[in-house]
């Protein structure tokens, strides 16, 4: 080998060391960024699994507190029925007292603003967790596929630095881009792609 080959095997092999050094950043960069978007996605994860066991209980209460309604309010009106049929003016006034005590349970059961325990007020609380419950499933799912670009990414540019094609360097940067892109997306608009898993 002349001494002019050996320098330009030298240089070549510089210049191959710079481009591994900047693939390797590359790596780095997309690893951590890969972390972000594993952390954001099993945070997101765990609210969504909270909230949705949130709304189950929350629903569950709502049946038990309409069923107690319907029994109570049942129980009203064979009240009157019996009223009806009483002659004796302190039976009458017994019953009456007693289907007003269970028509003002039954109202309760309804509506309890003070406690936030009436029917009303379980639905509403049900469908808010289920509405954050869902914001968090789609933010699940943007940081997934996140993730997955960050992963693919990784072994692409782990591929530029064994095969020396820069193009697998140049697909890494584009998903790195396009994990970037729905991170992003799944911070902040996580229902403006509509994507099911």
């Amino acid at each position: 080998m002349s001494a002019h080959e050996s320098m330009e095997h030298a240089e070549h092999a510089e210049h191959a060391s710079g481009e591994n050094k900047k693939i390797a950043l590359l790596i780095a960069v997309l690893a951590l960024f890969l972390a972000i978007s594993e952390t954001l996605g099993k945070g997101a994860q765990t609210e969504s699994i909270s909230k949705n066991v949130e709304a189950s209980n929350l629903w569950a209460f709502f049946q038990a507190k309409s069923i107690r309604r319907t029994v109570v309010q049942t129980a009203a009106d064979q009240g009157k029925l019996t009223l009806g049929a009483a002659t004796d003016d302190a039976m009458k006034a017994a019953v009456q007292k007693q289907i007003d005590d269970w028509q003002k349970t039954a109202a309760r059961y309804r509506s309890e603003p003070e406690t936030g325990e009436g029917t009303e007020q379980l639905a509403e609380k049900a469908k808010e967790a289920e509405h954050v419950r869902d914001e968090a499933t789609a933010k699940y799912h943007h940081f997934e596929l996140a993730s997955a670009a960050f992963q693919i990414g990784i072994v692409l540019a782990s591929a530029t630095i064994i095969t020396g094609m820069l193009p697998l360097a140049w697909i890494a940067g584009l998903l790195t881009l396009a994990g970037l892109g729905m991170t992003v997306l799944g911070a902040w608009s996580p229902h403006l792609l509509h994507l099911h898993g």
